[in-house]
């Protein structure tokens, strides 16, 4: 082939790796966010979040879908709690590179749950950094329990729904490269390992997080 040709050949393939790549992330349906609210732990309650979850998705060629996080609310102020399990829709759920994660509401909640470090991906379609790495960004913000359902009213597990950014109170977190300290079931929950430090962005850090997000398509 002359060399003059190599370059417009080069470019075409770009052009279709591109294209193709585009279109694989058209097709995603769950994401872990690439970057939280910088605020730590609050991200403008439920409605701040799903827009993180939103805005993420529509920069990355996802944004015809509705987005949601997968946040647990507890029960105050006379307002009732909410679930995550309840607002991400019905599934099947696949990352940005096409794997299937999940194909239903308790399959995603079941040890037949597809989540790993090589699947739970960001929108990007790039790794998320998982223990062993630096810094660890394994702690993803759930404020749930391992059925995907919210605490209790009393003790803080959301960082009062998520509107926190100081020392008090704390969040419940999950991992989601299934990694921890030892072999136990809350160590490998990818929604329901443990509480966080705090409420702050710094907080979150110190226990291994970034203050990032699970995202799911709901349609």
């Amino acid at each position: 082939m002359p060399a003059k040709y190599v370059p417009i050949v080069a470019a075409a393939w770009l052009a279709l790796a591109a294209g193709g790549a585009e279109a694989q992330t058209a097709d995603m349906t769950f994401f872990v966010s690439s970057a939280g609210s910088g605020k730590g732990a609050d991200l403008g309650g439920l409605e701040g979040a799903d827009a993180i979850c939103q805005r993420l998705a529509q920069a990355a060629g996802a944004g015809g879908k509705t987005w949601r996080a997968y946040l647990s609310t507890q029960a105050a102020g006379g307002v009732a709690a909410v679930n995550a399990r309840d607002r991400i829709g019905a599934g099947p759920w696949r990352d940005a590179k096409g794997t299937i994660i999940a194909t239903s509401v308790a399959d995603l909640h079941s040890a037949a749950a597809n989540l790993t470090k090589q699947t739970a991906l960001n929108e990007k379609g790039h790794v998320v950094n998982g223990r062993g790495d630096t810094p660890n960004m394994h702690d993803i913000l759930t404020g749930s329990q391992a059925d995907g359902t919210a605490f209790g009213p009393g003790e803080d597990r959301t960082c009062g729904n998520y509107t926190k950014s100081g020392a008090d109170g704390a969040v419940m977190l999950g991992h989601h490269d299934r990694t921890g300290l030892d072999d136990s079931a809350a160590a490998k929950s990818w929604n329901s390992s443990h509480l966080s430090r705090g409420c702050s962005q710094d907080a979150l850090k110190s226990t291994g997080g970034a203050g990032l997000l699970y995202c799911f398509a709901v349609n």
